[in-house]
């Protein structure tokens, strides 16, 4: 059977609701907002978004309102799943944090009712009443907000149902201004669209007749915006026009120009009184809708026109949210938001929006690939994100990036140290250390050059060198230790050990400093021109590393760490020299670096040996006992270990092959890897030219440049402008090939560009010509002038600088599919494989298209041939044969083909398999050939090359509708479907029937609650970074999802998803849930057939990894009776030490 652990690696991006209003406090204003299952709450402030509070919600929000009570100051959030759980939630501030406190709570599902097509429809009437809800057509379902449901802890929600007339409802609002709830309705019946509105009598739960009704409004009427009093009524928004209506008068119609160029996509008010509205269509356009006020002759306010006004361009919204002081969020679920300011006059472009801040989206990730571009063993994804506009790749990375401002041809650098000489409040000197000398280079705008300080000896190695206490400079090599003035003023104290030893290593801070002479170990005090020689000792073995670091922000240090020559490590005590703790590190391996470091107010102690391994251990900075020993491997070489600061908070940089950064979140050590091949030494830098800057070294130059923000994912963005649809690497001409769709307007002398995308600023372009479709392409539909046209080209991109090196455009109506690259037959250079469709609105399925074969070869694009297929070639995959040769397979419409490569470099076919609906994903392992089909699940076929042909050995029969297959081995599958879930399959390989072998075995079943489009294998933690008895985990496969998150799928060994299985219910059942939605529920495999079946084969590591944000006492209630293994093959008694350990090499798989 097997067992797997699904674990988030990035949240989801794609904002699908916001709303802004005051729930943590009456005086604070907040934006919330929805990513699919993540619920994000923000404080507004002058300065700008402050997220105060995350929460994950059990369930996919479909509706989220703000609504106040009569006897409250701030407002409760009402949240409704697309499972139907309803919650009333309340924000109380518990100190600086936030607590989320679910008032109300209850599922309003029916058992029978046909869910619309247009989605769940919610909202709340105005006075604060009543909830409507449209989750089925035909009903109405009332909620009465009764000052009982959100009084009273934990109230069960209660709903009734109103029957509506109207069965095909488009969109339903609440009106302004009137004595009992009312609702206006956009219906479609035979005769077009309609708008109506009905009264809810509450007493005796029915509709009642409404105010008004307005028959056959546009056609293509799909919004409604209800408008508060003086004006009342509402707006009527359709594809062409805007209405306004209010019932006792005529409607008021607007319908320009600019808002037929795109589809409308969300409307946002702007002020209480109802006067403006924002408006955003698919082509990021901003418009501004003012409803021009009349007055009456009686005072009463009417409104008198509709005036529509282009403002700019933003990325495509989801939501429009006005905050405050014309500033506007913007959600997007195809783009990056954006925070705007709305400016009163145009901009050189004619713009009025100014973009204030952006939050990346990922989604919808529609492809991607997992490439090792460093040659570093670690993975990065390449995502093909977005659309339209908002198109992009991303290229996504485990790690930190260092942005390099400038550089220095210079080698043998064996040490780094800033300066700050006289009064400068910035670095101004740059110390460099090589065998025999010291340099130093000043540092001013953005020139250097080499001086002098008096008193700084420059003729041998320095060891260390920075300001300390009195204003003065330490400066330690092998022969003395000196105390400068900064100020100019000379030495003013030197050190040199007796007997003209030679120091061979130093550490030191602001007030102290350690030198050890062989086995002799020094420590001193620093004083305004002295250097006090306090204590010293004798070690048992040679000095190898010291470190005299104060903890936890302190002045003075009272332990010091030092690594011996017999492969020990040990802290300290500097008040009388005694050894407090003393760890054996075995092996034969020195340690090269030592040091003390505080993470988030808890102090370690790391310890790096000269192979690129590091031991890192909890130190009690009271006792300087060492507990919690553990290693992970950095590199492969010798590496150093520095401090430096960001944002306030401790990092430490580990200087090595493959250097690292190391710091805490959740009290937790992260290593991040970092953009560079190899690092000797580093120091941090403050100029006024390189602020809060690095200076780093290699082998041969000195560099100056920024550390980006630290984070685990370190996200590229490659804007295209138009739309990626599927990627490909090719390592061997270190290029990309990727499938883009741009739209073009129809003009009279052809489609034409309707902004400056990527296929059309390539440096080359090629336009595509083909002898097997020449004479379809006219048949295949005519545009008129105007219409939309979707033009589809391959882009050729560098993986090093990823621009675009060249754009091959292929033919009207010629949609590409699929891409791959690989070898054919014995062909030693590779191809880039594209699969393209002739797509005709006549037909119901395509019914022509071809494989072309493209060479790629030093920036040149060759065609090397093309096969014509009667379909569209949904998958191509490459298959290895046992001597060698690779031929393609591939998944036209219903049938799988496989092609062999012949020695006039054209594709032959072999044979097919021909029983699916629509082959729309294929995947290889060997012989092994899994299908994933559009209906009917999956399917296993064999290729039998004796008889030249594929044969179907075992199938899945249960009609799931397949978005993503992958095969983890030879006997196990993983797909996900339609409905958000993910399972597993089987060969039942040891039956002894043969109608049982045919059946794959469902062996697990999990509600991931996102549509994964992309499987691959791969990880994105380096191979490297293993920790000794970390987790066992194998085969690691990621994916990708519409709403931009970044997943992994792991395998466990039985007995340890046994162990995480009874871990993972302890902590659901400790957890108190944001509208106390029962895991087990969140997580049951669930289908529109209404199949309800719990989860199995899976572990839901998003629920294992929040162990650690509980408090202790949780923690220890999860602990409580927990048994692991105590590595004897005995069990004992789990404590939370254990089980943090555990969950804590969890999450460094990601």
């Amino acid at each position: 059977m097997a067992t797997n652990y699904v674990v988030t690696a990035h949240k989801p991006t794609a904002v699908t609701k916001s709303l802004t209003g005051h729930f943590s406090g009456k005086d604070d204003l907040n934006l919330i907002v929805v990513k699919n299952t993540l619920l994000e709450i923000y404080l507004v402030t002058p300065e700008g978004l402050k997220p105060k509070k995350a929460v994950e919600i059990y369930g996919r929000v479909a509706v989220m309102e703000l609504f106040k009570t009569e006897d409250s100051e701030k407002e409760l959030l009402f949240l409704l799943t697309n499972r139907y759980n309803a919650m009333i939630l309340e924000c109380v501030k518990d100190g600086n944090d936030l607590e989320i406190v679910t008032k109300a709570h209850g599922n309003v599902m029916d058992k029978i009712g046909r869910t619309p097509e247009s989605g769940i429809i919610g909202m709340i009437d105005p006075m604060g009443k009543t909830i409507g809800l449209r989750l089925y057509d035909g009903l109405f379902k009332v909620v009465p907000l009764t000052k009982e449901l959100y009084h009273q802890p934990e109230k069960e929600v209660r709903a009734f149902n109103l029957r509506l007339e109207e069965l095909n409802v488009i969109d339903i609002k609440f009106l302004h201004g009137c004595n009992t709830p009312t609702i206006i309705i956009i219906h479609q019946d035979t005769h077009g669209r309609h708008v109506k509105t009905y009264e809810i009598n509450l007493r005796e739960k029915e509709f009642q007749k409404g105010p008004w009704n307005q028959d056959n409004v546009e056609n293509e009427a799909f919004m409604l915006q209800s408008v508060p009093m003086p004006f009342g009524g509402a707006l009527i928004i359709g594809q062409e026009s805007i209405t306004y209506h209010r019932g006792d008068g005529q409607p008021i119609t607007v319908a320009p120009s600019i808002i037929k160029q795109s589809t409308i996509t969300c409307c946002g008010s702007v002020d209480k009184d109802g006067s403006r509205y924002l408006l955003g269509d698919m082509q990021g356009h901003l418009f501004m809708l003012l409803l021009e006020k009349g007055e009456k002759p009686d005072g009463t306010t009417y409104c008198k026109d509709l005036k529509v006004e282009l403002l700019g361009e933003t990325c495509i919204p989801e939501t429009l949210t006005y905050l405050d002081n014309a500033v506007v969020y913007i959600g997007s679920k195809i783009g990056d938001s954006q925070l705007i300011r709305l400016d009163i006059k145009p901009d050189e472009r004619g713009s009025y929006v100014q973009v204030l801040d952006s939050w990346t989206n990922l989604g919808p990730i529609v492809d991607m690939c997992v490439v090792d571009l460093d040659r570093q063993g670690q993975g990065q994804l390449v995502t093909c994100s977005g659309a339209y506009r908002d198109g992009s790749l991303r290229i996504i990375r485990n790690g930190i990036g260092i942005h390099e401002h400038a550089s220095i041809d210079m080698a043998g650098i064996k040490g780094l140290w800033p300066l700050r000489l006289n009064q400068s409040e910035t670095d101004n000197i740059l110390v460099m250390t090589f065998v025999g000398e010291t340099r130093l280079l000043k540092l001013y705008d953005d020139e250097v050059e080499e001086t002098e300080i008096e008193g700084f000896y420059a003729a041998e190695r320095t060891l260390y060198c920075s300001n300390v206490a009195h204003d003065q400079i330490l400066q330690m090599t092998m022969t003395a230790i000196r105390l400068i003035s900064k100020f100019g003023g000379g030495q003013v104290a030197i050190w040199k050990p007796a007997d003209g030893k030679k120091i061979n290593v130093v550490s030191a801070n602001d007030h102290q400093a350690l030198c050890a002479c062989g086995k002799q170990l020094y420590y001193f005090e620093l004083g305004s021109g002295q250097i006090t020689l306090a204590r010293s000792i004798e070690m048992p073995a040679e000095v190898a590393c010291l470190d005299i670091t104060p903890l936890c922000d302190e002045m003075f240090s009272t332990i010091c760490a030092v690594g011996l020559w017999d492969m020990s490590a040990m802290t300290i005590n500097l008040k009388d020299m005694s050894i407090l703790h003393r760890e054996e590190l075995g092996g034969e391996i020195l340690p090269r670096s030592i040091l003390m470091a505080t993470f988030e107010m808890n102090p370690y102690l790391l310890c790096a040996l000269g192979d690129g391994s590091l031991f890192y251990f909890h130190l009690d900075k009271d006792t300087g006992l060492v507990s919690g020993k553990k290693k992970v491997t950095l590199g492969t070489k010798p590496t150093f270990l520095k401090t430096f600061q960001s944002q306030t908070a401790t990092y430490v940089f580990a200087c090595s092959d493959r250097p690292t950064v190391i710091f805490s979140s959740n009290h937790k050590l992260v290593f991040s890897n970092v953009n560079l091949k190899n690092v000797t030494f580093m120091c941090p830098l403050n100029t006024d030219m390189y602020r809060d800057s690095l200076a780093i070294t290699d082998d041969g130059s000195l560099t100056f440049g920024t550390i980006d923000e630290i984070q685990r994912l370190h996200i590229r963005t490659i804007p295209l402008q138009e739309t990626p649809r599927r990627i490909a690497y090719q390592e061997s001409t270190e290029s990309f090939g990727v499938i883009s769709m741009r739209i073009d307007k129809q003009g009279t002398n052809g489609p034409e560009p309707v902004r400056h995308s990527a296929s059309e600023i390539a440096t080359n372009r090629s336009s595509a010509i083909s002898k097997v479709l020449a004479s379809a392409v006219g048949a295949s539909g005519e545009h008129n002038i105007g219409d939309e046209v979707e033009i589809f080209s391959i882009l050729f991109l560098d993986q090093q600088t990823f621009t675009i090196t060249h754009a091959h455009q292929l033919l009207l109506n010629e949609y590409a599919v699929c891409i791959t690259s690989t070898r054919l037959g014995t062909d030693a250079d590779p191809y880039y494989i594209v699969g393209t469709a002739l797509i005709s609105p006549e037909e119901s399925e395509p019914t022509q298209g071809r494989i072309i074969v493209f060479s790629y070869l030093d920036g040149k694009l060759n065609t090397i041939t093309e096969k014509e297929i009667k379909g569209a070639p949904y998958a191509l995959c490459p298959m290895v044969m046992a001597d060698g040769t690779i031929k393609l397979l591939a998944g036209i419409n219903s049938t799988v083909r496989l092609f062999e490569w012949t020695a006039d470099k054209e594709l032959r076919p072999e044979c097919q398999h021909s029983n699916n609906i629509v082959s729309l994903y294929i995947k290889v392992k060997g012989e092994f050939i899994l299908v994933g089909d559009m209906m009917r699940s999956m399917t296993v076929l064999v290729y039998k090359p004796a008889e030249g042909q594929l044969e179907e050995i075992a199938r899945d029969f249960n009609p799931n509708w397949m978005s993503a297959i992958e095969i983890i081995d030879d006997d196990i599958f993983i797909g996900t479907e339609n409905n958000m879930n993910m399972f597993t399959c089987q060969k039942d390989s040891a039956s002894t029937s043969d109608e049982d072998r045919q059946h794959l075995l469902t062996t697990g079943l999990y509600h991931l609650g996102d549509f994964v489009n992309v499987f691959r294998h791969g990880s994105l933690v380096m191979h490297h970074h293993l920790i000794e008895n970390s987790s066992p985990i194998s085969k690691p496969i990621l994916f990708g999802t519409v709403n931009g998150a970044i997943g992994l799928v792991v395998q466990l060994p039985p007995e340890f998803y046994v162990f995480l299985k009874d871990l993972q219910e302890r902590i659901a059942s400790v957890i108190r849930s944001i509208g106390k939605i029962e895991h087990s529920f969140w997580r049951q495999f669930t289908t529109e057939r209404k199949v309800i079946q719990d989860c199995k084969g899976f572990i839901d590591g998003d629920l294992i990894e929040n162990f650690l944000d509980l408090s202790q006492d949780k923690k220890q209630d999860v602990v409580n009776g927990l048994k692991i293994d105590d590595e004897s093959g005995m069990t004992k008694d789990a404590t939370v030490d254990d089980i943090t350990k555990i969950v804590e090499d969890l999450t460094r798989i990601h």
